[in-house]
C-alpha cells in the first residue's frame, strides 16, 4: 500500500472512529452523573418522608392527648351536672 492510500484511509476512518470512542466516554461520563444524582434525590426523598412521618405521628400524638384531656374535662363536667339533676328532683 501507498503512503498516500494509508493516510487517506487513516483520515477518512480513523477520524470517525476517535470521534465516536470519544463521544462514547463522554456520555458515559454523563450517565454516571444522571444516576449519582438519581440517587441522591432518592436519598433526599426517603429522608424528607420520614421527616414528614415523624411530624405526622407527633401530631397525632398531640391530638390523642389534647383530645383525652378535652374528654376528661366533659366527663367531670356531665358527672357534676348529674349531681345538680339528682339534688334538684
Amino acid at each position: 500500500m501507498e503512503i498516500k492510500t494509508m493516510l487517506d484511509i487513516i483520515a477518512n476512518q480513523g477520524f470517525p472512529i476517535a470521534l465516536s470512542i470519544l463521544l462514547i466516554f463522554r456520555i458515559d461520563r454523563f450517565m454516571q452523573e444522571i444516576v449519582t444524582a438519581q440517587k441522591e434525590g432518592y436519598r433526599q426523598i426517603l429522608e424528607n418522608t420520614k421527616e414528614i412521618h415523624n411530624t405526622i405521628t407527633s401530631l397525632n400524638q398531640q391530638n390523642r392527648e389534647y383530645y383525652s384531656l378535652r374528654f376528661s374535662e366533659v366527663q367531670k363536667e356531665l358527672s357534676g351536672m348529674k349531681v345538680e339533676l339528682g339534688k334538684i328532683e
